[in-house]
This record gives structure tokens, sequence and C-alpha cells, in this order.
């Protein structure tokens, strides 16, 4: 059984609206530059969300991503060539959840008053389901903002993204609503794909121990433990009384794999895998999409498909249905992704 979340109504009105609209009359041009080929300008932030926007949007608009791949989204500070950036924005789609303020802040100050700018975080979520944890803890006020990594919540933020091209772009909307559906097919594919292959774990194994709370809503959506993260609210490495503390508890659960990552290596993490005898798997990534842009893989599915087969197979199971899975964007992504 696919697992599924009730889009909230604001969304799914503005897509009732979009099945009424007609009409495919945006530009062809390859121009880049929006005002001359009279696409309209869309600037988003991280690359995951950069690859959504990329599949709902296709060639009927100019897609700028402002982070690089890479980058510490929650501490990435905008250079200030952005703001030329926002202030040819028509429409800019930012995570939320206080990731990224200080872009979303340059978005507010520079923007055109007429651009559309949408926390798709905050549209999805209620703030009663907001998640704190490890690394972001309640009393410091800023939940969990990791929303992408559950393919749920990848088909709801494509549900905003649509909504918001269609009311600003109607003469697309019926190409938008094609590329999305298409989209959202595939999103429920990986889904369907993750839970026959997370079931081949053995039972009892489907435990995180990860360098950074990435995978909150995930876990919570298909039934995975998530049982610490090393990397704490300042991003600094724990206190040595801290890594302890995980020490101990990696040993009584018999953790196999700790899992860190490729783009932020961890010398405390590779310290609790050697106390431990728990192999370190260092090559987990948040919003880092696989390879390079233009490539197959190079993708929100295919971010997706490595860390979930990753994680998997690392805990013993087998990703055969992942594996076979084609996380290829439903159109071509013409979209810049600064590295």
């Amino acid at each position: 059984m696919t697992l599924t979340r009730t889009s909230r109504p604001v969304v799914l009105s503005a897509l009732a609206l979009a099945a009424t609209l007609t009409g495919c009359g945006g530009s062809d041009s390859d121009a880049a530059d929006s005002a001359d080929s009279g696409r309209l300008s869309v600037v988003s932030t991280v690359a995951p969300i950069t690859s959504i926007v990329s599949n709902v949007v296709g060639d009927r608009a100019d897609v700028t991503g402002v982070v690089p791949e890479g980058t510490n989204s929650h501490t990435f500070e905008p250079p200030p060539q952005i703001a030329a950036v926002m202030e040819r924005a028509d429409v800019v789609f930012v995570n939320g959840l206080q990731l990224e303020e200080p872009t979303f802040e340059l978005a507010e100050d520079n923007a055109p008053e007429d651009a559309r700018i949408v926390k798709i975080g905050d549209e999805v979520l209620p703030e009663s389901e907001y998640i704190y944890d490890f690394s972001f803890p309640e009393e410091e006020g800023k939940p969990n903002p990791h929303l992408w990594t559950d393919p749920t919540f990848g088909i709801e933020y494509a549900d905003v993204i649509l909504a918001t091209m269609v009311e600003a772009d109607p003469d697309n909307a019926d190409y938008y609503t094609a590329n999305h559906a298409e989209f959202v097919a595939k999103a429920a594919a990986l889904g369907a794909a993750l839970e026959a292959d997370q079931a081949t774990i053995p039972a009892g194994g489907k435990q995180l121990l990860t360098y950074h709370d990435a995978y909150a809503y995930f876990a919570k959506t298909y039934d995975w433990e998530v049982i610490g993260a090393v990397q704490p609210s300042n991003f600094e490495d724990p206190q040595p009384r801290e890594v302890a503390r995980i020490i101990d508890q990696v040993k009584q659960r018999k953790v196999p794999v700790i899992f860190g990552s490729e783009v932020f290596p961890s010398k405390v993490l590779e310290q609790i895998a050697a106390e431990t005898g728990a192999r370190y798997e260092d090559t987990l990534r948040d919003d880092d999409l696989p390879g390079e842009p233009g490539d197959p893989e190079h993708s929100w599915m295919g971010l997706m498909r490595f860390d979930y087969v990753t994680m998997i197979t690392g805990l013993g199971g087998t990703a055969t249905a992942l594996e076979a899975l084609d996380v290829s964007d439903v159109v071509p992504d013409k979209a810049d992704y600064p590295q």
C-alpha cells in the first residue's frame, strides 16, 4: 500500500482551478532572459526544491536556484549579487520552516511588489505537525524543515508549485498540470518502491543514527526510528558526554551502520563507529543532488533513491524495486543549479 497525505484545501482549490483553464500560450524561445523570451522568472533555493519546480515548470519559465549544492543551507548567507536575481523574479519558492531565512528576507527586500514569494513548507505543514528533535530542539523555536526527504511531502510540494504557477501564468495551466500529474505518479512509484524494499530489512532494523536530522518526517511516515543525530542545533561537534551517550546507545541497540554525509565529513561519527564496531557509511546527502546538472540522476527523485538505497542496503535489506526505478525528470531540466 502506498502512503499518501491529504493536501490542504487551499492547494486543492487551486488544482481544481487548473483543471478548468486552457491554453499553452507561453513562448518556446530558448532565450535566457525571461523578459525577452516572455517566460516568467522563477527563483528557488535548495536543489531538491529547484528540481521539483523544474519538473512542473518545464520550459515555460526560467528557473534559477540560488543556494549552491553542497552548501549548509541552514547557515547560507546569499551574496549581494543574488539581490539582482530577486529583482527580476516573478515567483520565488523557498522551503520555509525557517530553513533559509536570509534568502527569504533578501527576496522580500528585492523582489518586485507583485512577485509571489512562497514558503512551501509553511503551506503544507500545519504547526501542530512540526517535529522538533536532536538538531532542532523545541526550545530554540525552529522546527525540522526537511520535508522533502519524504515522498508524500514531495508530492505536496509539487501541488503548491502547480497552484502557484497556474495563478501566475494561467495561459500555461494545461502544460503545468500535465507535468505535475506525471511527477506525482513518479513520486508515488518512489514511495511504493521504498515500502517494498524497506520490508527486506531484518526485523527491528529500521533505525537511523545520522550526522543531521534530515529524515524525521520520512521516518514518521514510513515507520522508521531516528535514534540520534550527531550534529547539534549550533552545527558544531557535540559535547564529549553526548558522544559517550551515543556510543552507549549504539552498543546497546547493536546498530550496524552509522550514516554520515559525503558533503559534511564527521570525525565524531568516525570515532563512534570505531568504538562501537558499527560501519560508518559516509555517503548520505540532504540536498546535494547526485551527479552533475544534466545527468539523469541529478534530480529530487535521484537524490531520494540514492539515500533510500544507501540506508536499506546498509541495514541489511535489498533495494531491487528502488534500483529498477526511473528517476529521470518528467521534462528536460533546464534549471540553473549553482555549484
